[in-house]
């Protein structure tokens, strides 16, 4: 412990000067109530995760009149030795709710929160564990989960209908619980459209890494494939770039994106079929929200899916044809109604079957 803090404090020092004046009680011009955000090593500008997770906050502030870079700031990681200085750094500030992103910080949300029982924290995209791997719940901190297997499910019908090769893949970043929800959801939502399909899945190990993306991905379109959905963050920028690169040669493939519209990522050369779209945006808009208002959500898992309008399908839908809408609106209904169970773990994908 006195160890930690000791290697933590030149780091923690140097932030008093910059969070110092930012908790509460700050000057006239400040809120009574301030967030701070954590990135994982993806970065605040992964045009995925993170930054989807930082614009529900800074909408947030801006709805409430709140000053950016005081009274809701965000500090970016650049390696996980970086996360408890960090989160610290918020801690010392004062401030009322400090959000960590992605499952990489679980156990310096949980250091954190267990040193420091009266500030609160939200862990987005996972539950704190033991080292059973059984979930811990704290009182100052509130775990923010997805249903991620049923967007993903909708985006493997959408790749079903759309190759002509009968051949998809799937690009992860960590092969985790988490990612693994992404997959299974996706292989099942192809299965249910067309199981002559085949797809294939790699992971990369790492949610920064563009030139595995595109290594990754180069393999899986020689292999045939011409629609490849990513759950990789930044290493799935790569993935574009590998897609856009084949297409400006007359290769006909696609990518869908992930947690954000990525329909830019994709251009000039248009190879953005559609995005899965995980409105993390929603969930820390909202949690900001309940929080603010003395409802934190402490000691409980807040989860969001297809129906909080938290889970879905990206606004551009222009390279999508009228058959794949309306297969996406039928299995989106089956879900909602409890008629399709989707699939999370590869056990659950292997006894997967519809009707």
């Amino acid at each position: 412990m006195k160890k930690r803090w000791a290697l933590a404090l030149p780091v923690v020092l140097a932030a008093g000067t910059v969070l110092g004046a930012c908790g509460k009680g700050a000057g006239s011009n400040s809120s009574d109530f301030h967030i701070g955000m954590v990135t994982d090593q993806g970065g605040i500008d992964d045009k995925s995760f993170n930054q989807s997770a930082w614009e529900g906050i800074e909408k947030y502030g801006k709805d409430h009149d709140m000053k950016k870079g005081t009274d809701f700031k965000y500090i970016q990681s650049t390696s996980q030795s970086e996360f408890e200085p960090n989160l610290s750094k918020f801690v010392d500030a004062d401030y009322d709710l400090t959000y960590g992103i992605g499952f990489y910080l679980e156990d310096a949300i949980q250091q954190m929160a267990e040193e420091n029982p009266k500030s609160r924290f939200a862990l987005v995209d996972s539950l704190l564990l033991d080292k059973n791997s059984k979930p811990v719940f704290l009182d100052n901190v509130v775990n923010i989960t997805f249903r991620e297997e049923q967007g993903s499910f909708l985006m493997g019908v959408i790749a079903a209908k759309q190759t002509k090769t009968n051949k998809v893949g799937f690009v992860g970043g960590a092969n985790s619980p988490l990612i693994k929800k992404f997959e299974n959801g996706f292989k099942a939502g192809v299965k249910a459209a067309n199981p002559k399909v085949e797809v294939y899945s790699q992971y990369a190990g790492s949610f920064n890494e563009a030139d595995k993306g595109s290594t990754i991905a180069s393999a899986m379109y020689d292999k045939g494939a011409d629609v490849i959905y990513t759950a990789a963050g930044g290493t799935g920028n790569g993935v574009f770039t590998e897609a856009k690169n084949r297409k400006k040669k007359g290769q006909d493939v696609w990518v869908i994106g992930v947690d954000r519209d990525q329909y830019q990522e994709g251009m000039p050369e248009n190879v953005t079929l559609t995005s899965m779209v995980k409105r993390v945006d929603v969930a820390t808009y909202d949690i900001s929200k309940r929080t603010e208002k003395g409802n934190f959500p402490g000691g409980k898992e807040i989860v969001y899916g297809l129906k909080e309008n938290a889970i879905g399908l990206s606004p551009t839908k222009k390279n999508l044809s009228k058959e794949e809408l309306a297969a996406v609106d039928e299995w989106k209904k089956k879900i909602s109604d409890g008629e399709v169970n989707v699939p999370k773990t590869d056990d659950e994908f292997a006894s997967f079957s519809v009707k």
